[in-house]
């Protein structure tokens, strides 16, 4: 049966330190909150009565409750004061000499049942055991930034840990209100060891200027539905607390993927800290604000059309369920469409499924008869590649296989006009090999929509080295007009949100294999503590593991890194 705990301790004041002190108050429990000196003392109480007093004029809590948060909390700079505490959550520094100290100068004044946790993101919790005399109390309850609204808690355990330990957390957890995951203890534990790797990877794209730092944040907040994007989330977490994590992750597994990212270490020692410091990968209005502002690195707007192709037809090639999708957008957005189908009851196949889908709409209140009818009067389905011979641009979009792809391609150069954009919506394959089969390499393109095309704002525009400026100006002009986001890249495997979100996807998959944890607490964690709409594995089910599985051997064939190599329990 689970220790009924009342008095807890709280080492170290500073965001997270106050954070955990206030959800501890207001859950009820007595808490001693600990600084170092006097002056940090203050700095920390004053930070606990903002973030209360904050919460109440917010309507987050009501005003008694205020009052009696507040007098659950006592403050202290002597180590004495912990001696009747039943648990004590460390909060100091992620450095680990730090951390020992404490740990060691608690274990002397608390009670030999006590509870000693740390809040470390990535640190062995063996190693600051082993600095106490009774390492089998000391276990890691790693709670989420900001630890007043974050539901996830993670338990992390030892080799050594008692048990009813390790079961008194996880009631305490559950107590306060938030969702415990149980996991060993190994750097980065969950949530770190998956999203950090993930934007370390990011970081390398725009590092090697792959893409801008604007394309790969919204490239993954639009094709993935994440809430902010990598670079954006490491200004939040702050970079020199990134690239620690990092660095112990690297070196516990000397796993490249976790090796941080060289402009990381540039950027920290020119002091661009991210938001904290008012620069990072973007500036911010001041230091410590969340609001963007225009830099030297802000892209310009473009002004009116000079110097694009124009664009009044469009042609689709395809009629399954992306190519009816992308029909559909195009036709909606006011642009007559000419679709190329197999048989004719392929190309009668579209209409209905558009119909359809329009009576969807007018259902819910976002149509109107008078539109149905306006977009299907912009629909011309064919069997014949010659019909495409008036359009401005005509976009591929038929099975992922680079021979059809070629044959479809090598027809399209010899029936489109002079200066048509020729596009591939391929999600892997390499554009220019679509590209060098026809006489207007300059002209080719690719134009990822992301599934279902109606509803996923993402388009990504892939360039390859033969691509004209104008072509690529022209079809992000295009996204525009139909309602999308573009985000612009390189002719390489996986482009960014594939490249960036399959090998997250396949670490999820080896973390897994290796009984670190289960599916379900993985899953739990990505959505509890990183905000993700969904956990790795129910996406993977979503996706089809056949599918997962192509595409991260067309990513490990490209970059040739043993840490793209799918997991076995993929394969």
């Amino acid at each position: 049966m689970a220790r009924d705990i009342t008095k807890v301790g709280v080492v170290g004041l500073g965001t997270m330190g106050a954070g955990i002190t206030e959800v501890f108050a207001r859950a009820g429990l007595d808490v001693v909150a600990f600084e170092i000196d006097q002056a940090a003392l203050e700095a920390g109480q004053a930070r606990v009565l903002g973030s209360l007093k904050r919460a109440v004029e917010r309507g987050k809590m009501p005003a008694d409750d205020f009052d009696a948060a507040m007098d659950h909390i006592s403050y202290t700079d002597q180590y004495e004061a912990f001696g009747d505490c039943q648990l004590v959550v460390e909060a100091v520094p992620e450095k680990m000499e730090i951390k020992r100290v404490v740990f060691s100068a608690l274990d002397k004044v608390l009670a030999e049942d006590a509870i000693l946790a740390s809040n470390t993101s990535s640190l062995p919790i063996t190693d600051l055991a082993a600095s106490t005399e009774h390492p089998k109390r000391v276990i890691g309850m790693h709670f989420f930034n900001p630890a007043t609204v974050q539901k996830l808690v993670e338990v992390i355990t030892t080799v050594i840990v008692d048990q009813d330990v390790v079961a008194d957390v996880v009631a305490l957890a559950t107590r306060l209100d938030k969702t415990p995951v149980v996991c060993g203890d190994r750097a980065g534990f969950i949530v770190n060891d998956l999203l950090l790797a993930y934007l370390n990877h990011a970081v390398s794209f725009y590092e090697s200027k792959y893409a801008s730092r604007e394309d790969l944040d919204a490239a993954m907040m639009y094709g993935c539905g994440y809430p902010m994007g990598p670079l954006a989330l490491i200004d939040l977490i702050g970079l020199d607390t990134v690239y620690e994590v990092l660095d112990v992750m690297y070196h516990e597994d000397r796993d490249k993927l976790h090796a941080p990212a060289p402009i990381l270490k540039h950027m920290i020692t020119a002091g661009l800290l991210g938001r904290k410091s008012g620069r990072g990968f973007y500036t911010y209005e001041k230091p410590g604000s969340g609001k963007v502002v225009p830099d030297a690195l802000t892209p310009k707007k473009r002004d009116g059309d000079e110097g694009l192709r124009k664009v009044s037809k469009v042609g689709v090639v395809g009629t399954g369920t992306m190519a009816t999708g992308i029909i559909e957008v195009f036709a909606r957005s006011g642009f007559p469409v000419t679709y190329i189908g197999r048989g004719d009851d392929k190309v009668e196949g579209v209409k209905t499924a558009i119909a359809k889908s329009q009576d969807r709409m007018i259902a819910r209140g976002r149509g109107t008869e008078e539109a149905k009818a306006a977009i299907l009067a912009n629909l011309h389905g064919t069997t014949s590649y010659d019909d495409l011979a008036d359009v401005d641009i005509v976009v591929e979009a038929i099975a992922e296989d680079l021979d059809v792809k070629v044959a479809t391609f090598q027809k399209l150069d010899a029936v489109c006009k002079e200066g048509a954009i020729l596009a591939t919506t391929t999600s892997s394959l390499p554009v220019i090999q679509c590209a060098a089969v026809t006489k207007r390499p300059q002209d080719v393109i690719g134009m990822h929509f992301f599934n279902p095309a109606q509803v996923m704002k993402l388009v990504e525009v892939v360039t390859t080295v033969a691509t004209a400026e104008d072509v690529t100006e022209t079809v992000r002009a295009l996204c525009d007009k139909v309602g999308k986001v573009s985000v612009l890249c390189g002719d390489r495997s996986g482009f960014i949100v594939n490249a960036l979100l399959f090998p997250y996807l396949n670490d999820a998959i080896k973390m897994l294999e290796a009984h670190y944890a289960t599916a379900d607490d993985i899953d739990l964690a990505m959505k509890n503590g990183a905000a993700l709409p969904m956990g790795p594995f129910e996406l993977l089910d979503v996706v089809g593991l056949d599918v997962s599985l192509a595409i991260q051997r067309q990513l490990y064939r490209e970059f040739r890194d043993r840490g793209f190599a799918p997991a076995p329990m993929l394969e």
